[in-house]
């Protein structure tokens, strides 16, 4: 069994940054695909960004330039550095883990609210 649980989310004003982290438990974090998710209000969950196991990243346009995935495989964390925040990455903030073998696990989530 994973468990995941994300930090950092709050109130930013636009423009602003925020950190967001997420600490897994388990034993096999570093062999794991890991990925933040985010839902707004009345939209579909979108993939926001990727990190593999070897470090590999990947973004959604709507936040390449903008936001950092990045992974600590010795603190079983992985962070999401969101710079350049906008009203629209008003969402809560999901991270998932993809194990080797294809399970996928969830965490609660974390507000994001970028607001003047």
């Amino acid at each position: 069994q994973v468990q995941l649980v994300e930090s950092g989310g709050g109130l930013v004003q636009p423009g602003g940054s925020l950190r967001l982290s997420c600490a897994a438990s388990g034993s096999f974090f570093s062999a794991s695909v890991m990925e933040w998710y985010r839902q707004a209000p009345g939209k579909e969950r979108e993939l926001v960004a990727t990190i593999t196991s070897g470090g590999s990243t990947n973004y959604a346009d709507s936040v390449n330039g903008r936001f950092t995935i990045s992974r600590d495989n010795a603190k079983n964390t992985v962070y999401l550095q969101m710079n350049s925040l906008k009203p629209e990455d008003t969402a809560v903030y999901f991270c998932t883990a993809k194990m080797p073998w294809g399970a996928r696990y969830w965490g609660q989530g974390t507000q994001v609210t970028v607001s003047a």
